[in-house]
């Protein structure tokens, strides 16, 4: 469970199958996932015998019922069934089939977050905010945290159709569903059968999201302060689709989405994901396109694979994909040397030695010989490489640490081997490398190559060298905010010209709810047991953008989910490239303001037949547009304006260019007035040198709420010897500034 948090998917099962068509060895058979667009018209039972139906055609009516997994049908149209790779594709031709794809696994990707982003717990609340209900796809919850308690709390919104799965668990007027999904069947002995969490990872995110206010919240003392969700009145529906094996599968998710849709949750916050190469051959992209259609918005973690580009994982273009951003704080913890030295790393380290001293051994000098490790590989403090009788006792120094994400293992190899502490040398002094995930399992400290190469000189100086490693201390982060180095970035790998991630928000060491069951560092073998943990990555983030998503619905409860990204989008606060050199691909529009966007001005409002053109434009058939949406949907004999791509009316405008050759392209875009009746907005656009963009017309008058003006915005130029341009357009009308980020860059 070391990196338990990040992100999840993928699910693969076996069954034996012989039919007339087929004759397949039980391992030849694996799970797939066969999707069908939009919920037919009828009952269950009519929608299941059409899934039979289908399923017989491929694999003969006797091991059609064998073969069936599971049916969609209450908001998502398709089945789950055991499938040979021959008949997944025979099915992937069958009338009315959109795809057909393996189960695939995705992976799991406060007290004072919300306050650093301006969010206070003194800002203004709306009445309705106890009728939002937000949908939590996670590994559970534990409904006994503080966090989750129900007093002053009346029932569920009478819109709520969800249930309850009472085993081992009881739902309250806080948390008013709670469901669990393994359509495989396939538990593990530390699985809990039921919505209850215990990883941790789920009590974490929901918290953040909506979590109440928790008085003298803290890891043992540290971060200690009030801890809130964003939204402490809002009510939580639990789907549980992750469990212990670290996956969530796709049957499952989907099978969420499902639920969760007809259930009657307003907003959907997934810290999961995995990379695709189609929108309709992924769960998550399935799921939210289906949930957009019914006014829910899905917030989604955008990957924990930085900060390398085109590593973002979730970039439907209706989802919101949000990036890890630090807020201004973070933990130090000295070591004291026997020659009275003192080096300051960082770590979240609760163990108080008391000043007490250790022998300090280097890990090259301690390989386990005996399981054939040499000193290249000790080290490093790899799985089983230390010596324990060498290191039992002692503080041992790993070296070759490339980032924090990899100084957990380390720390567990030197807790298994019986060491005293553990202190790991390689962080590079650069913004987005500074951040450690989760607490350490036993004394730690996470210093630079350079003190850590004075501590290894100091060991090998003297004859029984000797060191401390103090408690954390909490002190201030000043280059704050600023994205983290594992959060993924773009640019959008499926979609160049949409912006992907879309914006940031908290996701370095955020404290929140904790199940007393769940390991504090993840590692097993640490009995620490807490109410509120601190841990790191985008699925810390997402939560955040989910409360604020729902923050903004409370008060335009009539918003559709396009708006209420817009909204979030053109409000966020503006962040530094000098900190982050991939700019928008790193943190999107910019910083989550909640306060701001439930009062945008403007938005870029996008509805369903808009999606549907924009799949038109990005390929799909007339054929496979219908199936989807149902009805008469089609794609449209015209193509997009002037013979570009269709312009979805997104809030960012994003240009892939080729070097060094001419730039001259046109977007078109719609805003809606939701700010002062009447009103008139100026265009100000800050553009580099070498890009010249103009924006036609320049000021759009409007005369009343809910009136929609059009304008194109022309961009012209080179880019030469360079990666990226960036640029904004403001609207602002005194009042309002409406900001949209404009990006030009040259694709890898």
């Amino acid at each position: 469970m070391a990196i338990t948090w990040f992100l999840f998917l993928s699910f693969v099962t076996s069954t034996l199958l012989i039919t007339s068509h087929h004759s397949a060895a039980e391992d030849d058979r694996k799970v797939y996932i066969v999707y069908m667009g939009d919920t037919p018209k009828g009952d269950d039972v009519s929608v299941s015998s059409l899934h039979k139906n289908i399923l017989q055609q491929v694999v003969g009516s006797d091991m059609a019922p064998r073969c069936l997994v599971h049916s969609y049908k209450r908001s998502i149209n398709g089945f789950v069934a055991r499938l040979t790779e021959e008949e997944a594709q025979e099915m992937s031709g069958v009338d009315g089939v959109v795809s057909v794809f393996q189960n695939q696994k995705h992976k799991m990707h406060t007290t004072r977050s919300w306050d650093f982003i301006g969010f206070s717990q003194k800002a203004k609340r709306s009445r309705v905010e106890s009728d939002i209900i937000i949908g939590i796809f996670d590994i559970g919850i534990w409904p006994e945290s503080d966090s989750f308690d129900d007093k002053g709390f009346g029932p569920p919104p009478a819109k709520w159709k969800g249930t309850c799965h009472a085993s081992n668990f009881t739902c309250n007027n806080k948390i008013i569903g709670a469901k669990y999904y393994r359509l495989d069947g396939n538990f593990s002995s530390n699985d809990i059968i039921s919505p209850r969490d215990t990883s941790g990872h789920g009590t974490h995110t929901a918290s953040i999201a909506a979590g109440g206010v928790v008085h003298k919240a803290s890891l043992f003392g540290l971060a200690s302060g009030t801890a809130r969700g964003g939204v402490p009145s809002a009510r939580l529906a639990v789907y549980k689709v992750c469990w212990m094996d670290d996956t969530c599968h796709d049957a499952d998710v989907l099978a969420a989405f499902d639920d969760a849709i007809a259930d009657g949750v307003d907003i959907l916050s997934l810290s999961i994901g995995y990379p695709a190469d189609d929108y309709f051959r992924n769960s998550i992209a399935i799921g939210a396109f289906h949930a957009v259609r019914k006014g829910i918005l899905t917030s989604v973690a955008a990957g924990n694979a930085g900060p390398y580009l085109e590593t973002v994982v979730n970039f439907a273009p209706w989802t919101l994909s949000v990036a890890a951003s630090t807020i201004d704080r973070e933990f130090s913890s000295k070591v004291q040397l026997g020659s009275g030295q003192i080096y300051e790393g960082i770590s979240v380290n609760t163990f108080d030695l008391k000043n007490g001293t250790f022998p300090i051994i280097f890990g090259g000098d301690a390989p386990n010989r005996t399981a054939g490790f040499q000193g290249s590989s000790s080290r490093r403090c790899l799985p089983d490489s230390l010596d324990t009788s060498l290191v039992k006792g002692k503080i041992v120094l790993c070296d070759g640490i490339a980032t924090v994400r990899e100084s957990l293992t380390p720390a567990a190899v030197a807790l298994y081997a019986g060491a005293a502490g553990v202190i790991l040398q390689g962080r590079r002094r650069v913004a987005g490398d500074d951040i450690p995930d989760v607490p350490s399992p036993l004394p730690a400290s996470y210093l630079s190559m350079e003190d850590g190469s004075k501590v290894y000189t100091y060991i090998n100086s003297t004859r029984n060298p000797i060191a401390s490693i103090s408690r954390s201390e909490q002190r201030t982060k000043r280059l704050a905010p600023y994205v983290a180095g594992f959060s993924s970035r773009g640019p959008n790998p499926f979609n160049p010209n949409i912006l992907k991630p879309d914006l940031t928000a908290p996701g370095s060491e955020t404290l929140s709810a904790w199940p007393p069951t769940a390991p504090v560092s993840f590692v097993q073998g640490d009995d620490r047991v807490a109410a509120y943990n601190i841990i790191s990555g985008t699925s810390m983030s997402c939560p955040h953008a989910s409360g604020a998503a729902a923050y903004v619905k409370s008060f335009n409860p009539t918003w559709s989910p396009a708006a209420i990204k817009s909204a979030l989008m053109t409000t966020a606060t503006t962040m530094s490239p000098d900190l982050n050199p991939e700019a928008e691909f790193a943190y999107g529009a910019g910083q989550i303001n909640p306060a701001k966007a439930a009062y945008p001005g403007l938005v870029y409002d996008v509805d369903e037949i808009e999606y549907l053109y924009f799949l038109c434009e990005q390929g799909y058939s007339n054929k496979i547009v219908k199936i989807i949406a149902g009805g008469n949907s089609s794609c449209p004999t015209k193509k997009g304006i002037d013979g570009t791509a269709y312009d979805l009316n997104y809030p960012a405008f994003v240009l892939s260019a080729s070097p060094s050759e001419s730039i001259n392209h046109i977007f078109h875009r719609t805003v809606t007035n939701v700010g002062s009746p009447t009103s008139t907005y100026k265009a100000k656009v800050i553009a580099p040198k070498g890009l010249k963009i103009t924006v036609n017309p320049s000021v759009l008058t409007f005369k009343s709420l809910g009136e929609k003006l059009s304008y194109a915005v022309t961009v012209q130029g080179i880019i030469d010897h360079k990666f990226m341009i960036s640029a904004s357009l403001v609207w602002d009308d005194g009042t309002f500034q409406v900001r949209s980020p404009i990006v030009v860059y040259v694709p890898s």
